[in-house]
């Protein structure tokens, strides 16, 4: 069965992403009913599950910090160096848990894709029509490409938008290939949740140079 996670289609019980979804796929009524239910705890459980491994790093961080702090206290100022990168570490897990716990408050609208951009990626080179005009909430989206631009971490980011459908697909490309984050869990996992249960978009992240975000197109009437 195919269900909907967030923006996307999932295979039920093989866990294959295909997306974005087609806003108009329902099938029958009991069986959409049922696809709705299974796509909604999928998500439930894909946001545990990061929430969990994101809490673990971030106690971890916390513990190692402390050591390192305890042992400088007690004859070991040569560890002090090494404290404020630990703490700016320790700031960094906790930011990325709230990015993944707390849902925006402010209600999804239409947000024009440009302004976003020049306040998540300021240094990108930006090809994104004028009129790329997406509906959501912009603080979530704010936070999504904040976030990919974090997990990219590369130089000379580009950033190209193209209409399809019911859809812009945003193209973020990087001069090479991505670098896996030191904290995984903050890399694809936490955009992709971002993404596809705070924006109903959906990621596609096969590109070795990149990823793509598909977003819902806002219509002005």
């Amino acid at each position: 069965m195919w269900v909907r996670v967030g923006g996307g289609m999932e295979l039920v019980p093989d866990h294959k992403r295909h997306g974005p979804a087609d806003v108009q796929f329902q099938g029958g009524l009991r069986l959409a009913r049922q696809a709705a239910e299974i796509g909604q705890r999928i998500a439930d459980e894909q946001r545990d599950y990061l929430l969990g491994r994101l809490g673990h790093k971030l106690r971890s961080s916390v513990l190692a910090l402390q050591e390192s702090a305890r042992h400088a206290a007690f004859g070991r100022p040569e560890l002090l160096e090494g404290l404020f990168d630990q703490a700016l570490e320790v700031g960094r897990r906790a930011a990325g848990l709230e990015a993944a716990a707390v849902e925006p408050k402010d209600t999804a609208r239409g947000v024009v894709l440009g302004a976003v951009l020049n306040l998540a990626i300021p240094n990108a080179a930006n090809h994104v029509p004028s009129d790329a005009t997406v509906i959501g909430s912009e603080t979530a989206l704010v936070e999504a490409f904040t976030r990919l631009k974090d997990w990219l971490a590369g130089n000379g980011l580009r950033v190209d938008a193209e209409p399809m459908g019911a859809w812009w697909k945003i193209q973020v490309s990087v001069g090479a290939e991505r670098k896996p984050p030191a904290v995984p869990e903050l890399g694809e996992p936490l955009v992709r949740l971002i993404v596809d249960t705070q924006l109903d978009g959906w990621l596609d992240a096969r590109r070795p140079d990149g990823a793509d975000i598909y977003l819902p197109a806002h219509r002005p009437r």
